[in-house]
C-alpha cells in the first residue's frame, strides 16, 4: 500500500500540471473570455450594421448558444477535468481523429492569437508613445505574457484575475454613466430611447445585417470555453466549474446587452465613428464616445489603457491555452512526448516554449511577409467555431452514451439542463456562423476570398481525414463510450477549498 502511494506520488510529480487555480481563478477567467476588444470596439461596427434592435437580438442569440456551449463543457469537464479538455472529450467520446483535429486545431489557433493580440498591444500603444516602433512594444509584450506564464499557474490565475477584474469595474462605470447619460443626469439632453426608433431603427439591413453582426458577436465571445481548459488545473473542479458556468449566462447579460443597450441608446446608428472601430483608434471606441458625450474628457486615455489590459489578458489566456493544448495533445499521444515534460512547478515549458516560438514567428512574418501573417490570420479564423462546434458534438455523444450504459443523471456532479436543446441549437448554429462568414464571395464567384476566409474548415478537415486514414479509427459506439470520470481514478483529489 505504501509502495502504491509512492509511485502515485511520484507520477504526479512527473510531468503531471499542478492543481493550482482557486475558485475566483476559474470564474474571473471564464468571465475574462467573455470580455475583450469585442466589446470594447468591435459592439460599435454591430450597431452600424444592422441598427440598434438587430445588434441586440443578434448578441442575445449569440449570447444563448455559448450559454448552451458553456453548460455542456461544463457537464464534461466536473466528469473529466484535464488540460486539453474538450479535445479530450472529442477523441473518448466521438472518435479519436477528431480529438486530433480539435487539438492541433485549437493549438493552431490560439498561438496565431498571441501573435495578433501583441502587435494589436502596440498599435495600442502608439497613443501614448507614438514615436517608438511597434516592434519593441510586442516583443516587450511577448516576453510579459512569457514570464507569467513560465512561473507558475498561480501567477497566470492571479494575473488574469486582476486584469478581468478591471474589464469588470470599467463596464460597471460604463453602465452607471451610459444610463445616466440616457435620463439627462449627465451629458445635459436625455436621450432617452429616441435612438431606437431614429430613421430606420430599431432594425436596419434585416436578416442578412443580423447574420453578420451574428458572425461579428460569435467572434466576440470565443474565449468563454476557456473555462474548460482550467479544469485540470483547478483545485477543485467539481465546485468551481459549475460556478463559473452558472454565472455565464447572466454575465452575458449584464455586459454585453446592456452595454449594446447603452450605446445604442446614447448613439445613433448613423454616427460615422461606429463604422471605424478599430483597436488602433481608441478614440472611436463606443465605449469613449459614450463617456465623451456624459462629459468625460479623460475618456479615451483611460479606455486606452483598458482596452490594453484586454488585449494583454487575451494574449495571455491564449498563450495558457495554446500550451495546456499541446501538453495535452502530447499526453495523448498526438504529439511528440517531448511537449508532456513539466518542471517541478507544473508548467510544460517545451511546451510552453514551442508556442512562444510560433508566435514570435507569426509576428515576425507580419513585418518581414504580410502575405504570410494574412494567410495565417486566415487559417486561424474559423478555429474557434470548429472548437464549439466539437464541444456541442462531444457532449451531445457523451449524455447519449452516459444514459445508454445505465447511468442516472444524479451521479453526474453537474449537468446541462437544456440537452439536448442545447447541444443541437449550438451545433445548428455554429454551422451557420461558419457559413455565414461570406457567402457573398461565394455566390460572386470570388474564389480567393472564399478561400482565405474558409480556409479553416480544409485544413480540419485535412487533419480529420489524415489521422482516420492513418490509423483506421471509427466513431466509437455508444455502449463502447468511455464515460468513467477521471476523479474516481484517484488521479484527482477532491477539495473543498474555496476563495
Amino acid at each position: 500500500m505504501e509502495q502504491s502511494t509512492t509511485n502515485a506520488t511520484t507520477s504526479e510529480a512527473s510531468d503531471q500540471v499542478k492543481r493550482g487555480l482557486k475558485t475566483r481563478h476559474v470564474s474571473m477567467i471564464a468571465l475574462g473570455g467573455c470580455i475583450g476588444t469585442g466589446l470594447f470596439v468591435a459592439s460599435g461596427s454591430a450597431i452600424s450594421t444592422a441598427g440598434p434592435g438587430g445588434a441586440l437580438v443578434a448578441y442575445v442569440a449569440m449570447g444563448l448558444m455559448v450559454y448552451f456551449l458553456m453548460t455542456s463543457l461544463g457537464e464534461m469537464a466536473t466528469n473529466m477535468p484535464i488540460s486539453g479538455s474538450f479535445a479530450a472529450y472529442s477523441a473518448k467520446y466521438v472518435d479519436p481523429a477528431l480529438g486530433f483535429a480539435m487539438g492541433w486545431n485549437y493549438w493552431f489557433n490560439w498561438a496565431i492569437t498571441v501573435a495578433v493580440d501583441i502587435s494589436t498591444a502596440a498599435l495600442v500603444m502608439k497613443f501614448w508613445l507614438p514615436g517608438i516602433p511597434g516592434w519593441i512594444w510586442s516583443l516587450i509584450a511577448l516576453v510579459i505574457i512569457f514570464v507569467i506564464n513560465a512561473l507558475s499557474v498561480q501567477a497566470f490565475g492571479e494575473t488574469e484575475f486582476w486584469m478581468s477584474l478591471i474589464k469588470v469595474v470599467t463596464i460597471f462605470v460604463f453602465l452607471a454613466v451610459g444610463l445616466m447619460t440616457i435620463v439627462g443626469i449627465m451629458g445635459g439632453h436625455a436621450t432617452g430611447l429616441e435612438n431606437f426608433t431614429y430613421k430606420k431603427a430599431p432594425f436596419v439591413g434585416g436578416f442578412p445585417a443580423i447574420l453578420s453582426v451574428f458572425v461579428v458577436a460569435g467572434f466576440s465571445f470565443q474565449g468563454t470555453e476557456l473555462v474548460g481548459i482550467t479544469a485540470g488545473e483547478s483545485k477543485d473542479p467539481a465546485h468551481s466549474v459549475p460556478k463559473a458556468i452558472n454565472q455565464v449566462f447572466w454575465r452575458i447579460i449584464l455586459f454585453y446587452i446592456l452595454a449594446i443597450f447603452v450605446i445604442a441608446a446614447v448613439l445613433p446608428y448613423t454616427s460615422p465613428d461606429l463604422l471605424g472601430s478599430s483597436a488602433s483608434d481608441v478614440a472611436i471606441s463606443p465605449f469613449t464616445l459614450v463617456f465623451q458625450r456624459a462629459g468625460l474628457a479623460a475618456a479615451a486615455g483611460v479606455m486606452n489603457a483598458v482596452i490594453l489590459t484586454s488585449v494583454l489578458s487575451a494574449a495571455n489566456s491564449g498563450m495558457y491555452a495554446s500550451t495546456r493544448m499541446l501538453y495535452s495533445l502530447s499526453k495523448e499521444g498526438y504529439a511528440p512526448k517531448l511537449f508532456e515534460r513539466t518542471g517541478k512547478n507544473g508548467i510544460p515549458y517545451p511546451a510552453l516554449f514551442a508556442t512562444t516560438i510560433v508566435a514570435a514567428l507569426t509576428f515576425i512574418s507580419s513585418i518581414a511577409g504580410p502575405q504570410i501573417y494574412l494567410w495565417l490570420v486566415a487559417a486561424s479564423g474559423l478555429t474557434g467555431f470548429i472548437a464549439w462546434f466539437g464541444i456541442a458534438l462531444s457532449h451531445f455523444r457523451f449524455r447519449r452514451a452516459f444514459m445508454k450504459q445505465g447511468h442516472k443523471l444524479s451521479e453526474l456532479s453537474y449537468h446541462a439542463k437544456w440537452f439536448p436543446i442545447g447541444p443541437i441549437l449550438a451545433l445548428i448554429l455554429c454551422v451557420a456562423v461558419i457559413v455565414g462568414q461570406d457567402p457573398q464571395s461565394f455566390f460572386s464567384g470570388h474564389w480567393e476570398q472564399v478561400l482565405v476566409t474558409y480556409i479553416s474548415v480544409p485544413l480540419v478537415l485535412v487533419l480529420y481525414l489524415g489521422y482516420k486514414f492513418k490509423k483506421h479509427t471509427k466513431l466509437i459506439p455508444l455502449d463502447q463510450v468511455d464515460v468513467s470520470p477521471v476523479h474516481k481514478d484517484g488521479t484527482l483529489k477532491e477539495s473543498s477549498t474555496k476563495d
